[in-house]
């Protein structure tokens, strides 16, 4: 009965015109729309549309949250969906965004939270993902990074594949996966190549993806995340066994979708 009260709620925006103004921010902020097919970024708006619905939305540190920033941070969270059996992160109930990196405000974690990563809170974040709590997202990184995939880092892909990760229980770099066979081919390609940026960063060695990654498995699953996303060129050329687990996962073929888009 909850199921059909939700599924009925939800068909209310989803159903209503998609705001043109909302369509030129994405145009604007969100670089990957552009690559798209017409029915993904059909499929795109309608997540967008829900998800601005059903999350509550603060602004901090003095910033007053405006259409720009709901539909620039709900675009690219939902592009991680698009491919995905998912409950419009049913384990994200609020975003808190602030203006540009700070230190935040010592929190109390909720009996149920923990942070994605046990974080030092005298330093300066561009993101952060509880366990059954909120994201906090920074504004000027978020809009930054959106509009230039190339850098390849992204702070929203980042914490929301965190989210992703969770919904088993816990951060532990596997979400949730379909049977036995697939965790244990993803067990056995992301321990291997989270040991070599493991390897590469206590020995100074730069590497294709970022060595933030080598902090533990959470954050080699978001990190791997973002390349997958903004670089898929260099992680099919460096890692195509990690590509091909996290395009079997999102269920989408980023390195096809950029070379078509070049075409």
């Amino acid at each position: 009965m909850f199921d059909w009260f939700r599924n009925r709620r939800r068909k209310k925006p989803t159903q209503a015109v998609f705001p043109p103004a909302w369509d030129d921010i994405i145009r604007r902020n969100v670089a990957h729309d552009a690559m798209l097919t017409d029915a993904e970024r059909a499929q795109l708006r309608a997540l967008i549309q829900v998800f601005i619905a059903e999350k509550q939305w603060e602004g901090a540190g003095g910033l007053e949250i405006d259409d720009e920033i709901r539909v620039t941070i709900s675009a690219q969270a939902c592009l991680l969906l698009l491919g995905l059996p998912h409950n419009y992160y049913r384990n994200v109930q609020s975003i808190i965004v602030y203006p540009t990196t700070v230190v935040p405000p010592q929190r109390t974690p909720g009996f149920f939270e923990r942070p994605s990563i046990q974080a030092d809170r005298q330093s300066p974040i561009l993101g952060q993902a509880f366990l059954q709590g909120p994201v906090i997202i920074i504004w000027d990184a978020a809009l930054r990074e959106g509009r230039h995939p190339e850098s390849g880092h992204n702070v929203i892909y980042h914490e929301f594949a965190h989210k992703l990760d969770m919904l088993d229980g816990t951060a532990d770099g596997t979400p949730p996966l379909s049977n036995r066979d697939e965790y244990r081919d993803w067990i056995d390609i992301c321990s291997r190549e989270y040991l070599r940026l493991k390897n590469d960063a206590d020995r100074g060695k730069k590497s294709f993806l970022n060595a933030y990654g080598a902090t533990n498995e959470a954050e080699f699953f978001a990190v791997a995340t973002e390349q997958f996303f903004d670089q898929p060129r260099a992680l099919i050329k460096q890692a195509p066994d990690l590509y091909r687990v996290l395009q079997e996962y999102y269920q989408q073929d980023t390195y096809q979708r950029l070379i078509s888009s070049r075409r």
